[in-house]
């Protein structure tokens, strides 16, 4: 693993929801898999999104392939 992608013992770029800002969208979605999110939903500028809350969901909200924000639901 490299600096960027490297998982942090405590929890971010894995199974904390908030940390996979600055990630590109493919390795967020490796991570999350590899993490046991239930499943991921990606987030373009723009889209519509509905906003019911399901745990276990990691939203992602992505600009040019990097993950800007990320959050449970």
């Amino acid at each position: 693993m490299s600096g960027s992608d490297a998982v942090d013992p405590s929890g971010a770029a894995g199974a904390d929801a908030e940390g996979y800002a600055g990630l590109r969208v493919e390795r967020a979605r490796e991570l999350a898999r590899r993490h046991g999110w239930a499943s991921v939903r990606v987030l373009e500028p723009g889209e519509l999104m509905t906003m019911e809350y399901r745990q276990g969901r990691l939203n992602l909200a992505v600009r040019d392939g990097v993950v800007e924000r990320s959050w449970e639901g």
